[in-house]
């Protein structure tokens, strides 16, 4: 049975992220389920690796005294798989925005396509979609961006070590990437376009993998709550 002192001892999650759900609010739900199962004032509880509200998948949840290791696991190789759709973009480099660009599809094939992928692996310069929550002099990049101010946002270097397209039926592609802390699927959608002289954005995603942790042992929000209860019965 699973006690109160071992969330407070440490333990490391792994949930199974909702879609429409931040992933700060998986973390004070979390919270708020431990402090009321336990009848606890207060305890630490943080991830290791922030997930857009319309990306699912893998987040480590670290409780207690395991909050001091978020940072190693941040800073693990981290799966993703989804899906990019060509011949458009946004602003935000997904579906959290309108489409303001369309282009013209029917010179791509399938060959095409596969030729830049070179282009994407290995160490990379990448410049973080100006909807995030990057802080820049104290303000999150969001707010600039849907207050209408413009805001440069600098480039950095991120590592892909995997990047294959799983499946092609223009417009939309899936794929498989693995990349360093600090990449930004949504951009590698935008650039990806770009390359192609077309346009390409985001339409899903899911995180597969942190380090050796996978999405195949991960639990989902409803079963934590279940089984949270159940250890106390």
């Amino acid at each position: 049975m699973i006690s109160k002192e071992n969330y407070q001892e440490g333990k490391i999650l792994l949930i199974d992220k909702p879609l429409n759900w931040t992933s700060f609010q998986v973390v004070n739900k979390v919270r708020w389920l431990i402090r009321k199962q336990f009848q606890l004032k207060k305890i630490k509880v943080g991830h290791a690796g922030t997930l857009d509200p319309l990306a699912t998948g893998l987040l480590l949840i670290c409780t207690g005294k395991f909050t001091k290791q978020i940072d190693t696991y941040q800073g693990q190789e981290k799966e993703y798989t989804g899906t990019f759709i060509l011949g458009a973009t946004t602003p935000s480099f997904d579906m959290e925005t309108e489409i303001d660009q369309r282009f013209d599809i029917a010179n791509l094939t399938k060959e095409k396509i596969k030729t830049v992928l070179p282009k994407f692996l290995g160490e990379i310069q990448q410049q973080p979609p100006v909807f995030s929550a990057l802080k820049k002099d104290g303000k999150r990049l969001y707010e600039y961006a849907r207050s209408g101010e413009e805001v440069e946002v600098a480039f950095r270097t991120v590592e892909i070590s995997l990047f294959e397209l799983t499946r092609i039926e223009l417009p939309e592609i899936d794929f498989k990437v693995r990349c360093s802390k600090g990449t930004y699927i949504r951009s590698l959608a935008q650039d990806f376009g770009k390359v192609l002289d077309n346009g390409a954005y985001l339409s899903a995603l899911r995180r597969t993998k942190i380090g050796d942790f996978s999405i195949k042992n991960a639990i989902t929000m409803e079963t934590f709550e279940k089984e949270l209860t159940s250890s106390l019965s």
